[in-house]
């Protein structure tokens, strides 16, 4: 049993099993499970039994129900990686200051994916037994590549047809200059574009420069095109939010609700790549991050009390953690870590790394976490140093600060993110932006569901369930 005080409510405390079961306490009421003295025939007894936060009578409990509930929450351990993240160019248009990747000019195809190490990379994709495959094509700008994106969807589904696995594919783009033999060719293997929207057009233009201040225009007609050829829930948006994005929740969620879509995903700033060079300029305070989610949080709960549908992204995925006992699989919030166990990155150079950040670390000269190159095995990659640092510190439960923390059944480790903020991959957890992001989160939503009424604890009952949605993308667009 782990316990946290409510941060709104000095009088009680919320308490965790540990598969992730939980209840809000009394003091008096906590004090007297751990002393041992509350009846376990009261109406509270007996919730805390079926929660699994104590036995009546240890000698007759069995642990199976326990055990059968942490299983299905760890269920996305049992077959490996399924997002499989292929790089196919460093090459962009835009000139984005909190970019996390180190973007290369449009016209050096130096940095593009080459034919050989596609074919190495789509060898290695059928080495991981998960029977069901996502293959995500990234950047920098993969439509300057399209040929290799083409080309390697075609080798893959070729394969698949005697490996028979369950294959989903993902472009993230800023879906400019999209043409019809693109959408033609999306439409023929069901892909899904994700694309980033930072807001209303003032902001958008601001924060993803290009030339000609057109960022905005040609990404909601990419949008719409690609809506038109598809169908309307083809494409999905996430937005990173700088400093001038605080000042505008309602703007942004409105431009959302404007544009037809039903999921946001909004998204702080991280340390990598030119995000980390251009912090001091457009970065921001994590408790200014939730005075404007905070306020987001309300217009989006507005806008579905008007009867249009929109749900944040991120709050899903806290609130099925919270309310189902389900893996979502998201790696960030995995434990053990979704990186390596969870995706696997196949960069432009043909080096493989365990996530997304790895990678981008690896551009800003720090190479750490670099499992191999694709000319080798998985079986080599999983004994490289690199994945031994990262499982050596990727399991939250035996990690200091977390081992105690009442949320752990419900969190993740992410030592690379704790590497790149605190140059450790177990991190200290106090003062960890990661730790107190979560905790804030975790806090923020137990508050909002207390306090909803039956309208709005609804809605939010509603993002928990499974079926609503896909996890949101692991970046956003170069």
């Amino acid at each position: 049993m782990r316990f946290r005080r409510l941060p709104w409510d000095a009088e009680r405390v919320f308490v965790s099993s540990t598969a992730g079961d939980w209840l809000i306490l009394r003091h008096d009421e906590l004090e007297q499970v751990i002393a041992g003295t509350l009846d376990p025939n009261t109406p509270l007894g007996a919730d805390l039994q079926a929660r699994h936060l104590i036995a009546a009578d240890p000698s007759r409990t069995t642990l199976a129900p326990l055990l059968s509930q942490v299983r299905s929450r760890k269920q996305c351990l049992q077959h490996g990686p399924s997002l499989h993240i292929f790089v196919v160019s460093l090459r962009c248009h835009h000139s984005c200051a909190y970019c996390q990747v180190s973007r290369a000019e449009s016209t050096q195809t130096a940095f593009d994916l080459s034919d050989a190490n596609a074919a190495l990379a789509v060898e290695r994709l059928f080495e991981w037994p998960s029977p069901t495959l996502t293959v995500e094509f990234q950047g920098g700008e993969p439509l300057l590549h399209f040929e290799q994106v083409r080309a390697i969807t075609e080798r893959i589904q070729q394969r698949n047809r005697h490996e028979g696995r369950n294959m989903r594919f993902v472009l993230a783009s800023t879906l400019h200059d999209l043409n019809d033999d693109q959408l033609a060719f999306f439409r023929e293997h069901s892909f899904q574009l994700s694309t980033s929207l930072d807001g209303p057009e003032w902001l958008h233009n601001a924060n993803r420069p290009r030339p000609g201040r057109d960022s905005y225009a040609r990404t909601v007609a990419g949008i719409e095109r690609a809506r038109s050829a598809l169908g309307e829930d083809s494409v999905s948006a996430l937005t990173t939010l700088t400093q001038r994005s605080l000042g505008a929740p309602r703007e942004i969620v409105d431009e959302y609700r404007r544009l037809g879509f039903h999921s946001i995903f909004l998204r702080p700033l991280s340390p990598y790549g030119f995000a980390r060079k251009t912090g001091p300029r457009i970065g921001y305070a994590l408790a200014h991050f939730f005075e404007f989610y905070r306020e987001a949080l309300e217009q989006i709960l507005a806008v579905n009390r008007s009867g249009y549908a929109l749900e944040e992204a991120y709050a899903s995925l806290i609130l099925s953690q919270l309310l189902t006992p389900f893996s979502h699989g998201y790696v960030d919030l995995r434990s053990p870590t979704g990186a390596g166990l969870g995706a696997v990155v196949y960069d432009y150079d043909g080096q493989a790394y365990p996530s997304d950040e790895a990678r981008m670390l690896a551009a800003m000269g720090d190479r750490t976490f670099a499992l191999g190159h694709v000319a080798q095995s998985v079986r080599e990659w999983l004994a490289a140093p690199a994945m031994q640092r990262v499982l050596d510190a990727g399991v939250a439960e035996a990690l200091p600060g977390c081992a105690d923390c009442a949320f752990v059944p419900l969190c993740g480790a992410d030592p690379i993110d704790h590497y790149a903020r605190q140059g450790d991959t177990c991190g200290h957890r106090p003062s960890s932006d990661f730790c107190r992001k979560q905790l804030g989160f975790f806090d923020l939503l137990l508050e909002r569901m207390e306090h909803a009424n039956a309208q709005d604890r609804a809605v939010l009952e509603s993002w928990a369930l499974p079926q609503r949605r896909d996890a949101p993308p692991q970046t956003e667009v170069a």
